[in-house]
């Protein structure tokens, strides 16, 4: 048995591998380790005090999936409920659907008895506040709700350096079936609506029990535009080993074009139970426990340099 996660994981990778040691499923241990980091407030790229979008409203985006039988729940742009991952849970096992968004994502969390949560922290509504007045002048920022150019302020927000992080979690059970996770509110100072690759299969999240699962943070347009994590799975089912699977995947990066080209992360597994990460910052690392260890191990991700840029609009 294993479990691993993003390095923003290691507060709740304990209680994922406690999951599996009681003899709980992959699915049970990812949800257990993501909910513990979507509660901790000093985390600002996932669930409660994540920095909000351009309008100071925090939007979560999670997915879930089950490598046995490759089903998938996803929720993207929910506000007011602390769990998005188990919202997604909760679409994957009572729902013939994949993917809820928005209204529709908050109204089924309703539903199935989530509480709602006031998501904006006073730390985080500062930092937002201080964002906002660097780049627009304060009429503006009275009447943002009102204002009918936020495509320009947000490209005037934009800087690779508030891409924010996003928590991956992968694990095998006993039974030998693999499930992946991933949560995030999401690009800090984003539009309203945007959806990065975290709750989309195959772009930030994907496993599968015969070969194996990965999982992306990072630059999610990047990931969506390469379905990055569903092309590690991939090179592996072509026979590539995990590191292999891993490097191609991010080499594969190399070949968008656009403006905005920036970092990626990868955690992934094969279908043995071996771990690996790889980064495009060097001396990122990942954590990551076996049902042998009472620490979490942190190890060095593979570096895979991606050639970034950062281009603006500059949109009048």
């Amino acid at each position: 048995m294993i479990v691993l996660s993003s390095k923003n994981g290691e507060v709740g990778i304990r209680a994922a591998m406690a999951v599996l040691k009681a003899g709980g499923t992959s699915l049970d241990a990812v949800e257990a380790g993501i909910r513990l980091v979507e509660e901790n407030p000093e985390d600002h790229s996932v669930g409660y005090s994540g920095y909000p979008n351009i309008l100071g409203e925090v939007e979560l985006d999670a997915s879930i999936m089950d490598g046995n039988t490759l089903s998938a729940g996803s929720v993207g742009c929910l506000k007011g409920y602390l769990h998005p991952i188990s919202v997604a849970r909760q679409v994957m096992e009572k729902l013939p659907h994949v993917f809820l968004v928005g209204d529709g994502a908050a109204r089924f969390a309703a539903e199935y008895g989530f509480e709602q949560t006031n998501l904006l922290t006073d730390e985080a509504q500062s930092t937002w506040r201080k964002l906002m007045n660097q780049f627009m002048p304060a009429e503006v920022f009275a009447n943002l709700k009102r204002e009918t150019h936020l495509a320009h302020w947000v490209d005037e927000a934009s800087s690779p350096d508030r891409v924010m992080s996003t928590v991956n979690f992968i694990a095998l059970d006993d039974k030998g079936n693999i499930a992946s996770g991933v949560s995030t509110s999401g690009w800090f100072a984003k539009y309203p609506g945007r959806l990065g690759d975290s709750p989309i299969i195959g772009a930030g999240n994907y496993a599968d029990n015969r070969y194996g699962a990965a999982a992306c943070t990072g630059l999610g347009e990047m990931s969506i535009r390469a379905s990055t994590a569903r092309s590690v799975v991939f090179y592996m089912k072509m026979g590539n080993s995990l590191e292999q699977a891993g490097v191609l995947a991010m080499r594969d990066l190399n070949d968008l074009g656009g403006n905005y080209i920036g970092d990626m992360n990868i955690v992934a597994i094969d279908r043995n139970g071996n771990p690996a990460g790889f980064t495009s910052e060097e001396g990122k690392s990942f954590v990551y426990m076996t049902e042998y260890s009472s620490e979490p191990f942190i190890a060095q991700r593979v570096y895979v340099p991606i050639n970034k840029r950062w281009e603006k609009h500059h949109m009048e």
